[in-house]
């Protein structure tokens, strides 16, 4: 499908119920600066980075079209928890595309058999093989698909041993991994989460406690806000603490996991306090979409790209 085609053959109907224009979708892809922000290519102040499928209804199942769809919305970053699972020659053609669209590459996830399995609190020799059997593979995939960060959960706690044990059991299997990605110019950016709390790694705090610890610049935070909000509320002072540590960033609002101007969390001050502290320090940090859509369709599609203009609205 050719660029100028996605936004006729998306917003011709979508776009039109949310402004009352009237102006096809053919003039809406050719002349780009006559229509409302969000139907236009968007000047994002900061890297928010969708997933495939997030605009299947506009661009189609094709991962390529999703990806032009993704910059002609401008967006210059995306993420695929999924990646290391696809075929390789995949996450070539798929690095390729990217690369020539102007578009970074976020994070995928390091495969070490789930999210709560084969857990590191464990110190078994079993799990720590498995851990860094993936981190091997996992750098194979970051060079076909061009990115430098991939996303690692320890796994669950091992309730069996005290709590300190556990904490240096997976300090100690992460230095062993970040030797690995480091060699290979990969980060690992850890994860604490909400979903259950059998897992290990749940607050920033502790997070940033680990990474100093295993002290490497190839072991990170992933500062979740969604999950972070559940977990540990008072999100810009958390920010502020780990700073020095935080690797990467995902969205979500809360409550629902969808897109921001949903829930309960201000990411429009959310964003622009990260994006002046970033600006300050000469970072820039990518922002994975890493939530659902409050609406189904391709007017979901439009309401999602809507919330990120308003959001990403603040004043500098």
């Amino acid at each position: 499908m050719q660029r100028r085609n996605f936004v006729k053959s998306t917003f011709g109907a979508a776009g039109l119920g949310l402004t009352g224009a009237s102006v096809s979708g053919e003039s809406i892809a050719e002349n780009w600066h006559s229509q409302p922000n969000f139907l236009a290519k968007n000047n994002f102040k900061l890297k928010y980075a969708p997933h495939f499928g997030m605009f299947e209804n506009s661009a189609g199942k094709d991962l390529i079209d999703q990806l032009k769809f993704m910059a002609d919305m401008g967006f210059t970053a995306m993420e695929d928890n999924g990646m290391m699972g696809r075929d390789p020659a995949l996450q070539t053609k798929l690095g390729e595309e990217m690369a020539r669209l102007g578009i970074t590459m976020g994070v995928f996830v390091l495969d070490k058999g789930g999210n709560g399995q084969n857990t590191l609190a464990a110190g078994k020799q079993e799990y720590i093989d498995i851990f860094l059997n993936g981190c091997k593979k996992a750098v194979e995939t970051a060079k076909r698909c061009n990115t430098k960060l991939t996303t690692v959960v320890p796994g669950d706690f091992e309730r069996k041993l005290p709590i300190g044990i556990q904490t240096g059991n997976v300090i100690d299997a992460l230095r062993r991994g970040a030797d690995i990605l480091a060699a290979g110019n990969l980060t690992m950016v850890l994860e604490p989460l909400s979903d259950t709390p059998n897992l290990f790694l749940r607050t920033s705090d502790q997070t940033y406690e680990i990474c100093r610890a295993v002290n490497s610049p190839s072991c990170k935070i992933l500062f979740d806000i969604y999950h972070m909000q559940k977990n540990e509320g008072h999100i810009i002072p958390h920010i502020d603490w780990c700073w020095s540590e935080i690797g990467y960033f995902q969205i979500g609002d809360n409550p629902g996991r969808n897109e921001p101007t949903t829930g309960e969390i201000n990411y429009k001050n959310v964003f622009k306090h990260i994006y002046q502290k970033q600006k300050a320090e000469n970072k820039e940090f990518i922002f994975g979409m890493e939530h659902g859509k409050s609406q189904q369709g391709k007017e979901g599609e439009v309401a999602l790209i809507k919330a990120y203009v308003e959001s990403d609205s603040f004043t500098i």
